[in-house]
């Protein structure tokens, strides 16, 4: 998520660190046991892996179908465009799932604040002095029970195009996440939508007092809610007259803000857009809801459901489990989950094993930054899949700009082993850099070993981020926010994927050669990472052995093994961009043995490459070795001959 201001610098770890404070939470000590054999000692949360590993397309909504390319600073809908959930054909279905996707994350759906007039709608204006961006930031929700009008071609009928939407996925093979924000809402949140009986956020409150167990908000008792003060030349909507433009927002008493800070006039760097929800941490960070006995790490999804059947939990506990079941319900198949660590294990547990016992397939990803946290998230919060951003990602990141060493990784999987396939690998989402940024490697083609890397050593699920495929830089500086990153608050064009879009045809008719080049890179990586079996298998490393050799195999190198009793596969990466390598892969006895590996010359078929090429192990009593010549940025992908 994204909510600074107006830089849309990420949320660091003091921010985390800051929330766990405020929310009591209990780190439990990092695993000191990094072996594999640490995965028998450790419960592993109950939601199996589907048939083959999962891949992931994020889409940012509102900006994937839209055709036009104006790009003016601060513009409205009208001058610059948005894209409708009909903009998902047929055709751009067909071009996502091409890219083995199995799941598509349609990120921005729920009805967040917007500057758009849908009053015609019953809907109420919004007020820019607590709006980022001119479309609104998607994780200042306004209505949990119905979709963003902005994406509807008849917003009076919103929800029914976005069921369309999931049913049309569904039918190409694919499965739907959606957004959920657990640790706060937008300001003015206001449902039209909801169920009968279901009362809106802060409906029922005692805002006489800062803190009551089932009040859904903190309260600054005594004071009025204003407007953060900007030092540094920021005006909402970039100066453009709008009648709420006026330095002012009716919230009386104030209530904390989203990250957390308890002011009636928050900082312009807090999240000012949004309030907290309270989940029954009192203001000590003390908890006011059942505890979860000891050793309940250990016990199935179901006995979690069970525990919590006859427990009396804070009002906000009970509403987000009505909302996610509602789109359950509705067809979707999985959430991501929104600065997770900021809202208790405890809650997690209650809400994914009442999701589980809805849909033991639901997909369940979360954004946690604490390591420390991770495991606790997985096993007592019942979560999936954990983004592997503060490891991995960010050594990923150092390494394609050229100051990191690919050592590095082969740390952070050793250490990750009880836990690496709950590990979502990405390079790029709508919080991060675009690779082809001068700010983060300048050239997408630089994140081709990256994305070698990451969507194939381990078990976890790969993520790509749309246009990521095409080499989009994310250019533009389009209002809220500064470039580097494609924009999440502002209506915007997307120029490269917009070439691969094709004014609809979804066919790439306007890709470069190098970004058509690009994308089917991108297909043949994915097409491994999930359909092979060997994704689904062991890992070993080959790093150190074949640093040993008398090669040219460095720090800016990176091989492994990947195995399971059908197929064995040697993958191998060169993230030097200037300098072709000649290396020496050295596989231990210790694998050869696993592999049952014939002595002397064992034929290996190479299947990311076109043409593909055709190489030989030679295994000579306790080791094997390959010879191979890796091209600046080139990567192999063996699989050995039975």
């Amino acid at each position: 998520m994204s909510h600074s201001f107006p830089t849309s610098a990420r949320h660091g770890l003091f921010l985390s660190v800051l929330a766990a404070l405020l929310l009591g939470c209990n780190p439990s000590p990092t695993s000191t046991e990094d072996n594999v054999s640490a995965s028998h000692q450790k419960p592993q949360p109950q939601a199996a892996l589907p048939a083959g590993k999962p891949v992931v397309y994020q889409v940012f909504t509102r900006l994937f179908g839209n055709k036009n390319t104006t790009n003016k600073p601060w513009g409205t809908l009208e001058e610059n465009g948005v894209g409708k959930f009909a903009d998902f054909t047929d055709k751009a279905l067909q071009g996502i799932k091409a890219l083995g996707t199995t799941h598509i994350w349609y990120t921005g759906v729920p009805h967040h604040a917007v500057i758009n007039d849908y009053s015609a709608y019953g809907i109420s204006h919004d007020d820019p002095d607590v709006v980022k961006g001119r479309a609104g930031s998607p994780y200042a929700v306004k209505d949990y029970y119905n979709v963003n009008p902005d994406l509807a071609v008849d917003p009076a009928n919103r929800l029914a195009e976005f069921e369309a939407l999931i049913a049309r996925t569904h039918t190409h093979g694919m499965k739907v996440i959606i957004d959920i924000v657990p640790n706060h809402v937008a300001r003015n949140y206001e449902s039209l939508s909801s169920p009968a009986g279901v009362s809106d956020f802060g409906a029922h409150d005692n805002t006489a007092v800062t803190y009551a167990r089932d009040n859904n908000f903190y309260y600054v008792v005594g004071e009025s809610f204003q407007v953060p003060a900007t030092d540094n030349g920021y005006q909402p909507l970039g100066g453009q007259p709008h009648p709420l433009a006026d330095g002012k927002f009716e919230e009386n008493p104030a209530k904390w803000t989203g990250n957390g800070a308890r002011a009636a006039r928050p900082d312009a760097n807090d999240w000012y857009e949004t309030v907290k929800v309270n989940y029954g941490i009192k203001p000590d960070g003390s908890e006011d809801f059942p505890a979860l006995p000891a050793g309940f790490e250990l016990q199935s999804v179901a006995a979690h459901a069970a525990f919590w059947q006859d427990k009396d939990v804070p009002d906000s506990w009970r509403k987000f489990r009505d909302i996610t079941h509602y789109w359950l319900d509705k067809g979707v198949d999985g959430f991501r989950y929104d600065m997770a660590e900021m809202v208790p294990v405890a809650f997690w547990s209650y809400l994914n094993s009442s999701i589980k016992v809805r849909n033991p397939d639901a997909f369940l990803l979360a954004e946690v930054y604490q390591p420390q946290l991770y495991r606790d998230y997985l096993h007592l919060g019942k979560m999936d899949y954990l983004y592997d951003k503060v490891a991995f990602y960010d050594s990923l990141k150092a390494i394609m700009q050229g100051h990191g060493d690919t050592a590095d990784l082969v740390s952070i999987q050793a250490d990750m082993q009880d836990i690496e396939r709950h590990m979502l690998h990405f390079l790029e989402n709508h919080d991060e850099q675009r690779i082809a940024a001068p700010e983060f490697a300048g050239d997408a083609d630089k994140g081709k070993p990256a994305m070698v890397v990451s969507a194939l050593i381990s078990r976890s699920p790969t993520m790509v981020y749309f246009g990521q495929e095409v080499g989009e830089d994310g250019s533009e500086n389009m209002g809220f926010g500064k470039p580097s990153r494609t924009t999440i608050f502002d209506y915007a064009g997307v120029p490269a994927h917009q070439r691969w879009m094709n004014n609809g045809a979804f066919d790439g008719g306007q890709l470069s050669e190098k970004e058509r080049a690009l994308r089917d890179f991108y297909r043949r990586v994915l097409t491994i990472s999930a359909d092979y079996p060997a994704m689904r298998g062991d890992y070993y490393s080959l790093h150190a052995a074949s640093l040993a050799n008398d090669s040219d195999y460095s720090s800016s190198q990176l091989a492994f093994a990947r195995w399971t009793d059908t197929q064995n596969m040697i993958v191998a990466a060169n993230f030097n961009a200037t300098t072709p390598v000649t290396v020496e892969l050295t596989l231990p006895k210790d694998l050869l043995i696993k592999w049952q590996l014939p002595q002397g010359e064992v034929a290996l078929t190479e299947h990311l490459n076109q043409p593909q090429t055709a190489n030989k192990m030679m295994v000579n009593g306790e080791t094997g070795r390959i010879q191979l010549t890796l091209p600046p940025l080139g990567s192999v992908v063996y699989t050995v001959d039975r």
